[in-house]
């Protein structure tokens, strides 16, 4: 029981804690809510303030701009007009004309609760709120279709507050001066559908050349699904992108009940391309500078959602009017260049090589169609050939390993490091060469050894920073020789000049800036340079490139070569595998592409030659078909630099220029013996240029040599030594000249001494020693012998035989008498060997005259010469099918 009543009062003590709690917790959170009606009601009032000081400059309804699209105007690089754009013809359709479906399929993917908002959904608009908060502002937008109205009519594209209040309490207004229907005809009278079409009567035509009522679902969804990303969803440029934005349409008008499911899944398998009118049908009728203005158009889109031929603006471009006039001279007539036919094309880009602002294009040789196929900057399907080698091989071995343009390599037969042999383009090997050399010949072995010193990751890094961006499943070590495809001329040209603009990268782009409608909101194209690569590397391979336009053996840009005109290149051409060649009964020369890129401190040029059917040739006979990209190169390079200073580029401190023994691997200063003829300069980065002499061609002293002639064995005993023969490894080269003439070398060259024998009397024999340490080489050191011959009394007394001599023995007088003989014969023999009897010769005595003979100084030995091999100008061909190598290993 006391346990229980004590329960009972623990209870009720529990009881009364728990009600206090929970009243000191309903009191904060009063004050919590109270706080947060407070903040709400200061929200709403300084955000109706804000609002109200945003729209108080909001622009007036105006109808005429409500209805019909403004045309923009194009300036060129001097604020001078070129064109108007946004002139067309348009085909309005009234609200009624518009068939259920079409207003269905816009609808369902614009704003499905259209007539049941104001101007404004409120339910979308909150989604895009908490969007916006959770992924940051602007990362999902809320407009309807009168919201669009209105900024397409009167407002930018900016992501702002402020244009976001003008567009809502624009909507309003709009909404209450007119009707739904009426605001529905406006948008689909004024959206853009891409290719510079407006209304979407209009792009019915154009893309289908039906009329609005005969369009097939799959059609209705397609033009439903354009105006929301028209440069994306261009059927004629990204037909795969439009395909899956057709289906979702679909699928949103099926989500919503328009269609049927069974529908939906039918049009789903209609391709858009079934019924699409051909490219080639609508793009007819060509604007001035149609290349150009491509490309500007490309860019304006993707600044922003603005529409060149609708929305009023003032495009500042980057064009020399003057380079473009003669870029089309070049391509659309035959006075500058003689073309083989009418069906070669050709994609140009010339541009600033200092701030990548583009001067022309010519983007193909269509004389009279508008926006056609722009190979200058579209081309994605054709190999650059050996201009890709300063990209991907010599500039990251430069970059990442310090490699000077001396760094030896040998061009050998070689394979891919999976098997497949590379070949050169002449089938031929020069074996050991500078990078230099190897790059101005285009030798490919040497290329692919590069390229797999730096490493794949690495070449494939540095050729991002240029603006090139490789996939890892599409990038092999065929790409070292132009086994890659996806690079337009635009591309290269602008990765070229970084070279020449000391490592600086610049986008290339052809517009500087846009002014809106308002005339006075600026939209910057701001391109910021990158530092690419050291300074280092892009004065390295501009000066191996410059050996490319050289008259150097080997060069293969000889033709290209403009007299007095600072300039590096490189030629490339790409090559047909041997299947293809049989395939298509082609020459063993021919080939499918050729490209020269190239660049001066002022411009930097990039050209494309081939056929729009990678089957038909470029051919080297009867006429050298693939020197036209050299040409086109060469008279533009020339036309754009008339009247213009060009400096030369200048070596930056990064870099040092040092003298090189030729041959010497690693490389090693010259010494004082190194011959002229033997000594080059190449550039190193500044640190890590030889400093090593080389010894090749160092003199060692001549060795002393002598002889002498022993009469009682008949021989003469030759010997020598040499000064430095305890402090070297010397050895000696000894040769002999006999009595009959003949020289003859000695084996045993270790030893220091030489005995012939069975002398002739009367003969000289002579001798020449050379010491040989190393690549070290000495002047001969040489001696001469001549045997005495014997006196002729004296042979006649010797013949004479007395008998007496043997029986009698001599008396005390003849003893005397013969040692008188004996004093005096050895006074004769001290006269004899002081006038030389035998010589002792050190390469520097003299030959008395009728004793002794010296053996002329052999001459030095002359330093092999470097066989430069055959002039080639023909480029490497290189397969587009990057994942068989060895069918790209003709590159060059």
């Amino acid at each position: 029981m006391a346990e229980n009543q004590q329960s009972r009062v623990a209870r009720r003590k529990q009881s009364t804690s728990k009600k206090t709690n929970k009243g000191k917790r309903t009191n904060i959170f009063k004050k919590i809510l109270f706080i947060i009606l407070i903040l709400g009601f200061v929200g709403l009032a300084s955000g109706a303030g804000l609002f109200a000081y945003y729209v108080k400059d909001a622009p007036k309804l105006d109808k005429s701009l409500l209805i019909d699209p403004v045309a923009s105007q194009i300036l060129d690089m001097n604020d001078e007009p070129i064109t108007i754009l946004g002139t067309e013809n348009r085909d309005y359709v009234d609200y009624d004309q518009i068939p259920e479906k079409v207003r269905d399929a816009v609808l369902a993917t614009e704003d499905v609760r259209f007539f049941k908002h104001s101007g404004i959904d409120l339910r979308r608009l909150g989604g895009a709120v908490l969007a916006n908060v959770t992924r940051g502002f602007g990362s999902e937008g809320a407009s309807t279709i009168t919201q669009q109205v209105i900024k397409r009519s009167f407002l930018s594209d900016e992501k702002t507050l402020k244009r976001k209040a003008q567009e809502a309490w624009l909507a309003f207004q709009l909404e209450r001066k007119y009707s739904k229907e009426q605001i529905f005809e406006m948008y689909v009278n004024k959206i853009n559908y891409a290719n510079g079409i407006h209304g979407i009567e209009t792009a019915s035509k154009y893309y289908f050349d039906k009329e609005l009522s005969e369009l097939e679902l799959q059609e209705m969804a397609l033009l439903a699904g354009l105006p929301q990303s028209p440069y994306n969803y261009d059927p004629y440029a990204f037909p795969e992108k439009s395909d899956k934005r057709k289906n979702i349409v679909l699928s949103l008008m099926a989500q919503h009940g328009k269609i049927s499911k069974a529908e939906m899944e039918k049009a789903q398998n209609i391709s858009i391309t079934d019924t699409l009118v051909p490219e080639e049908s609508n793009n007819k009728n060509a604007y001035k500078y149609d290349s150009f203005i491509d490309q500007v158009i490309r860019e304006v889109e993707s600044l922003g959602d603005y529409n060149v031929f609708a929305d009023g603006l003032i495009i500042h471009t980057t064009l020399d009017p003057d380079a473009q006039e003669y870029t089309e001279k070049m391509l659309l007539t035959n006075e500058v260049i003689e073309y083989p036919d009418e069906d070669l094309q050709a994609g140009i880009v010339l541009q600033d090589t200092q701030t990548g602002e583009i001067r022309a294009i010519g983007g193909n040789r269509f004389k009279d169609i508008k926006r056609g196929t722009n190979y200058a900057t579209t081309l994605s399907t054709r190999s650059p050939g050996s201009t890709i080698k300063p990209i991907l091989d010599y500039g990251p071995a430069i970059e990442y390993l310090n490699w000077s343009t001396y760094e030896q390599i040998v061009d050998e037969p070689y394979n891919y490091t999976d098997g497949p042999p590379i070949r050169n383009f002449d089938q031929n090997y020069l074996g050991q060469m500078s990078i230099r050399e190897a790059l101005y010949r285009s030798r490919n072995v040497p290329a692919l050894k590069a390229f797999q010193a730096a490493g794949l990751d690495k070449a494939r890094e540095f050729a991002s920073q240029l603006g090139l961006n490789f996939k890892d499943d599409d990038f092999y070590e065929s790409a070292s020789i132009g086994g890659v495809t996806s690079i337009s001329p635009m591309q290269l040209a602008g990765a070229y000049a970084t070279f020449g603009n000391n490592g600086m990268y610049n986008k290339p782009h052809t517009v500087r800036k846009i002014i809106l409608r308002d005339g006075e909101t600026e939209v910057k194209n701001t391109i910021k340079p990158q530092i690419a690569m050291e300074d280092s590397t892009a004065y390295m391979v501009t000066d191996m490139l410059k050996d490319v336009l050289s008259e150097k053996a080997g060069a293969t840009g000889k033709t290209a070569i403009i007299p007095g005109l600072p300039a590096a290149g490189k030629t490339g051409t790409s090559n047909y595998t041997d299947e293809e060649i049989s395939k298509y009964n082609l020459s063993s020369g021919d080939v499918p592409d050729s490209w020269f890129a190239g660049y001066t401190t002022n411009y930097s040029l990039a050209v494309w030659t081939g056929y729009d059917q990678r089957k038909n040739p470029l051919r080297a006979y009867p006429h050298n078909d693939q020197q036209i990209a050299k040409e086109l190169y060469k008279n533009l390079m020339q036309h754009v630099s008339e009247g213009i200073e060009t400096p030369d580029f200048t070596m930056p401190k990064s870099v040092v220029k040092a003298a090189v023994e030729k041959g010497s691997n690693p490389a090693k200063k010259p010494s004082t013996h190194t011959p002229d003829s033997n000594i080059i300069y190449e550039l190193f980065v500044a640190g890590t240029e030889p400093k090593e002499v080389s010894i090749a061609f160092d003199k060692l002293d001549a060795p002393s040599v002598k002889g002498e002639y022993h009469e009682e064995q008949n021989e003469i005993l030759f010997s020598w030594d040499h000064s430095e023969k305890k402090d070297k490894d010397i050895k000696f080269e000894v040769s002999i000249k006999t009595a009959s003439g003949q020289n003859q070398s000695v084996s045993g060259n270790n030893e220091q001494q030489y005995t012939l024998t069975d002398v002739e009397p009367g003969e000289t024999y002579s001798i020449e020693v050379i010491a040989i340490s190393n690549k070290q080489r000495s002047t001969p050191g040489t001696a001469s012998v001549t045997v005495p011959k014997v006196d002729e009394d004296e042979e006649k007394e010797e013949e004479i035989e007395d008998p007496e001599d043997e029986t009698t023995p001599p008396t005390e007088e003849d003893a005397n008498e013969g040692e008188a003989d004996k004093d005096k014969e050895t006074d004769k023999d001290k006269e004899n060997e002081g006038n030389g009897a035998d010589n002792n010769n050190n390469g520097n005595g003299n030959t008395p005259p009728g004793r002794e003979e010296e053996t002329p100084e052999a001459p030095e030995n002359p330093a092999n010469g470097e066989n430069d091999g055959p002039n080639e100008e023909q480029d490497s061909n290189t397969n587009t099918n990057e994942q068989q190598q060895s069918d790209a290993s003709n590159n060059s």
